[in-house]
């Protein structure tokens, strides 16, 4: 094992892409939409362009930050020069946290999807499915870049597909000739529940399109980290809105919002008023390739976090030895074994540790995002005179609007209340930690002063 700062320039531009967009478009689309236009409506849409035109922003400050000061790392680099080697334990420990409970959330469902395939309990499946893209993950980085781009690939393909086919039924080019636009207007208007519902759906839509900025790590492995990121972060945010607005808007068109089922994916509700045959048995095909998609670019971006934790003295530092492939192996290891505990928790302590778990990640993304708007305004500063630092301002104009949104939806405030107490949690175990390599530096200068 090696402890090279980069595990080897082999992935591509279309491999950072297809990444980015790997870690974004999921279950959340496929399934986890028809919850919010159950509650909002056609009002939705304003949602989804609202949380779109924040990912955008983000992104946009990750980009312009790489731009102007390259070859630092994963944006957690950026946080760590800007206000320290504090913060920059806190966001990175946090983002690692976020994507470790995705993880197991997402194997299980996965082993929940795939249950009456095989008939084997869902935990045992989550198990195989981890084990499997460990697999993946363990070989060079290139291999994992090709495997991710062609799951990627998949639900992108499958977004395109339908959007030409509901464009196709709306147009009356196939299908029975129903009166599909009426549907915005016929059922209540375009806001049947008020427009102040549109915050309440905020949060979850804002979940469900986070993980763009997987690029920023992605790309330190690329033969050209500065362009790669460049590329990504210009039009990541512009491709995830646009996939996400065009179609909704086309199930709301062919599928009455409150014909929606929460829990239930309106995708094959969608299809089957346009006589697709066996559209179920489709989605539930694209929503698995989707949470393959999820956990393959969980384990990547895990795994390299961790290490680069590690390289910075926030972690230990044998989490930062490379394989001869380049694979950060024990932290690969570190980060599958934290994931496998989370998807266990989901069958032992469903509606206790599992449900905490939840609501302790649900919105710390919010504030590694703000963090990201916080450092953007101090490293870009004197840059004002192109009028750039909005930006900054927006971001964290607009997340202190979801975390407002999440303290008066009764069903959220746990959600807000918990991450803010884990990101404190975090800020306190810095100081733990801090203390505990203190107290091993003055060990390792005594003994060798004894020596002496």
């Amino acid at each position: 094992m090696t402890r090279d700062t980069v595990s080897g320039h082999t992935l591509k531009n279309r491999h950072i892409a297809m990444i980015a967009l790997g870690g974004v478009v999921g279950a959340g689309l496929f399934v986890g939409s028809s919850s919010a236009i159950a509650i909002a409506g056609p009002a939705v849409l304003l949602a989804y362009v609202l949380c779109g035109g924040l990912v955008m922003v983000v992104m946009r400050m990750l980009g312009e930050m790489v731009m102007r000061q390259p070859g630092r790392g994963s944006f957690v680099e950026y946080i760590r020069a800007a206000y320290g080697n504090r913060w920059g334990f806190v966001a990175g420990w946090m983002y690692w946290f976020f994507w470790v409970v995705a993880m197991g959330s997402e194997a299980i469902a996965g082993g929940l999807l795939v249950q009456d395939w095989t008939g084997l309990p869902p935990y045992m499946l989550a198990i195989g499915i981890i084990l499997g893209l460990v697999a993946i993950n363990l070989c060079a980085v290139d291999v994992f870049g090709e495997c991710e781009f062609w799951l990627s690939l998949t639900k992108v393909a499958s977004i395109l597909l339908f959007v030409i086919l509901g464009m196709g039924f709306v147009l009356h080019l196939f299908g029975p000739r129903l009166a599909v636009g009426a549907n915005y207007l016929g059922h209540g208007g375009l806001a049947p529940n008020g427009i102040a519902v549109v915050l309440a759906v905020i949060p979850t839509i804002m979940f469900s399109m986070i993980g763009s900025e997987v690029a920023t790590v992605a790309a330190a492995e690329s033969a050209n980290p500065q362009a790669g990121v460049a590329r990504v972060t210009r039009s990541i945010g512009v491709r995830v809105t646009i996939f996400y607005l065009a179609s909704v808007m086309l199930v709301l068109a062919i599928v009455p919002w409150d014909h929606v089922v929460p829990g239930k994916s309106p995708f094959v509700a969608a299809m089957t008023v346009m006589g697709v045959p066996g559209a179920a048995t489709i989605m539930q095909l694209v929503v698995f390739s989707a949470i393959l998609s999820c956990l393959n670019s969980s384990l990547y971006i895990t795994s390299r976090i961790l290490s680069e934790l590690a390289r910075g003295g926030n972690a230990p530092a044998v989490l930062a030895l490379r394989s001869r492939q380049g694979a950060p192996r024990l932290a690969l290891g570190a980060s599958a074994l934290a994931g496998l505990v989370v998807a266990l928790c989901s069958v032992l302590s469903p509606n206790l540790l599992f449900s905490f778990l939840l609501s302790c990640s649900g919105g710390v993304i919010l504030l590694v995002y703000m963090m990201i708007a916080f450092s953007y305004l101090l490293l870009m500063r004197g840059e004002d005179a192109a009028g750039r630092n909005w930006q900054g301002y927006l971001s964290i104009g607009g997340i202190g609007i979801v975390f407002v949104a999440m303290l008066l939806d009764p069903t959220e405030r746990m959600t807000a209340l918990a991450s803010l107490m884990t990101g404190v949690f975090f800020v306190c175990l810095f100081d733990g930690w801090r203390m505990v390599m203190r107290r091993q530096q003055r060990a390792r200068a005594g003994t060798q002063a004894g020596c002496l």
